[in-house]
């Protein structure tokens, strides 16, 4: 399970995505931002969140660290911000806490060059998961004492909200065309001959029992949090063994 925390100061709504996140003090004296369960999203982009980080994370990539972060509505309370004291209303109880990289820059392909191993690896990362939300509009990458970290994993795995069509959703090909690492040649074959056998059930059924099973109960089709884990974890065991054969958009992958 995440590391667990309570909120203990609100500093700021963080404005660059639909779901307003906030950065919040806790009591471990670390800033995180927080992604609410009161949020449009819902849950679903929590358990997302968590599922393709620490799958990020197990495999080399680098991630901020994550806690569940307890939420008191009162926190709201002195917040001027309407629309921020409603999300702390609905959101009391376990929320996601991403450690606040302070000084990172977003990333910059101008500025920042990529390696053709590392960009490999990210790419065949977000085929894996399906990441959806990488592009050079909006590359959810930063760039933190020299090297480049992966945020935002909450556009990930759509077959979570259709659970009868996850194993047809999850063959399907990956449109890397429009990457953000795209320009820098990724090496996706030596990726997948890296990566890919290190996703093994017993590494999904770890990362998984990392969510809280208050984001996993109510799912309709499904009994005890773990069953869920399960339905998270199969695509993904699937997916990986011949992912990098369907990445397309990217020049030697076709």
């Amino acid at each position: 399970m995440l590391k667990e925390v309570t909120a203990t100061r609100y500093i700021t709504p963080l404005r660059e995505g639909g779901s307003l996140p906030g950065l919040v003090e806790a009591d471990d004296l670390g800033t995180y931002v927080l992604k609410f369960t009161g949020a449009g999203q819902g849950r679903k982009t929590l358990v997302a969140e968590v599922v393709c980080a620490e799958l990020a994370r197990r495999l080399g990539l680098r991630v901020p660290g994550l806690a569940a972060v307890g939420v008191d509505p009162v926190l709201g309370l002195g917040e001027g911000d309407e629309q921020v004291q409603e999300l702390l209303r609905s959101s009391a109880g376990a929320n996601l806490g991403m450690e606040f990289l302070s000084g990172a820059l977003g990333f910059d392909p101008l500025a920042f060059p990529v390696d053709a191993e590392e960009a490999g690896r990210v790419v065949w990362f977000d085929a894996l998961v399906n990441n959806v939300d990488r592009s050079w509009r909006n590359p959810n990458l930063l760039r933190w004492r020299g090297e480049l970290w992966l945020i935002d994993h909450g556009a990930t795995m759509i077959w979570h909200h259709n659970w009868p069509g996850a194993t047809a959703s999850a063959a399907r090909p990956y449109d890397a065309s429009d990457h953000a690492l795209a320009p820098f040649a990724p090496d996706v074959a030596a990726a997948a001959a890296q990566l890919a056998p290190r996703v093994t059930e017993d590494l999904l059924a770890e990362v998984t029992a990392q969510v809280p099973d208050v984001w996993l109960t109510g799912e309709p089709g499904f009994g005890a949090p773990d069953e869920l884990r399960r339905a998270y974890a199969r695509p993904l065991l699937e997916r990986a063994a011949a992912v990098h054969e369907r990445i397309t958009g990217i020049e030697g992958t076709t």
